[in-house]
């Protein structure tokens, strides 16, 4: 028999008490272990309980800091095959929520294993307006904000030693929040100053999708949903939109929860890409420059879509090797070399024609299919090498 039972500075239930009391191994986090003034045992946590079980010593309790089912040990037990009996306790993201004083039903949680995820919690950053960092080694505040900084300007909460005797809730500026030396941080929160909440939710998270995709902008919609369709933008992305123009790629990107940033030299386009991006209610960060310089400054991106500029922007996007690369063309006679310069830099390429017909009333009455210029979508990606 295991129990996992939570702790959250509170005092134990009588159940949970009763469970510890009749435990013949105890096992944990090391500071929960010596908040009982209990042992530390060795070894890593699922051989111990392989070893108990096997031996019949008796029921087993594992020790956890917050809810134990909120990313945290019962995930793990049971992808172990074990089904333990659970107490659970209010999780560390509940309490720092509560000690900031927010609501936090349209936050976005982010855990991640470890510092090789932290591009991807920073995306996220970018593209969400309140997210709840699970602090984990090498992804905390100094790391977020100076990531974010200074495209992406955030306001950082981040909750130490949380019901512990350390506790401390910090409102930090993003470039004090990379010098300062934080002790023991739990949560971080990462808010955008200048979002207003709109309505209430019915959903947790992440607001629903709108009811229509790819509805129009520089592209066709045809040509905008296979586009889309082919750069994958997704929740964790970076995706570039170079030669955005008016922003109907980046802005669909941002919609389907990436952290985008687009790249446009026209005055005129720049403020109709603004304009789209307020409609739409997104967050896209706009680099008003030329390409290839414009790019130099910019993260490293997961996905490309180039709409303007020749083959030196693609080049130069290529080199940055994202995972997903896509352009489109007018002229067929630019897409070989394109295709080719793509194979040098490592990447699987095809080009699609697309040519949509769009049924019209003539001047007589009747009904003909008038056929758009065709668009030559050049698609390609990185292969990955054993």
């Amino acid at each position: 028999m295991i129990t996992v039972i939570g702790w959250d500075g509170s005092p134990l239930s009588a159940r949970a008490t009763d469970c510890l009391q009749q435990a013949t191994l105890v096992t944990g986090p090391e500071r929960v272990l010596r908040h009982f003034k209990l042992p530390v045992p060795g070894g890593e946590l699922l051989a111990l309980l392989d070893e108990h079980l096997e031996q019949g010593e008796g029921p087993a309790v594992v020790l956890a800091d917050g809810d134990p089912g909120f990313f945290g040990v019962v995930r793990a037990l049971r992808g172990h095959g074990l089904k333990p009996a659970v107490i659970p306790a209010s999780s560390l993201v509940t309490r720092a929520f509560a000690r900031a004083g927010m609501s936090w039903e349209d936050a976005l949680i982010v855990a991640p294993e470890g510092p090789g995820q932290l591009n991807r919690v920073v995306n996220a950053c970018r593209a969400h307006h309140k997210v709840g960092l699970i602090v984990t080694p090498g992804v905390g505040p100094a790391e977020i904000a100076r990531e974010l900084a200074p495209t992406t300007p955030r306001t950082l909460i981040v909750c130490e030693d949380l019901g512990g005797p350390g506790e401390r809730v910090t409102h930090s500026r993003m470039g004090e929040a990379t010098t300062r030396p934080w002790k023991d941080p739990d949560v971080v929160l990462v808010i955008d100053p200048l979002y207003r909440a709109g309505e209430p939710a019915w959903v947790a998270g992440a607001a629903p999708g709108p009811d229509e995709w790819a509805v129009g902008g520089d592209l066709p919609s045809e040509v905008s949903a296979y586009v889309l369709a082919k750069l994958g933008p997704r929740l964790g992305d970076l995706v570039w939109d170079v030669g955005a123009g008016s922003g109907g790629i980046a802005v669909e990107c941002a919609r389907l929860g990436a952290a985008v940033m687009a790249v446009e030299r026209d005055d005129e386009a720049c403020a109709r890409l603004r304009t789209n991006v307020i409609r739409q209610g997104v967050k896209v960060a706009l680099t008003r420059g030329q390409a290839p310089p414009a790019l130099e400054p910019l993260p490293d991106p997961d996905a490309v879509y180039v709409g303007g500029g020749g083959a030196d922007v693609i080049v130069a996007c290529a080199a940055r090797v994202p995972s997903r690369l896509v352009c489109t063309l007018k002229v067929v006679e630019q897409v070989p070399a394109v295709l080719q310069r793509l194979k040098e830099h490592g990447y699987r390429a095809e080009c699609t024609q697309i040519q949509a017909s769009r049924l019209v009333v003539q001047a007589d009455g009747a009904h003909a299919l008038a056929a758009e210029d065709p668009v030559f979508v050049v698609h390609a990606r990185r292969v990955i090498c054993a």
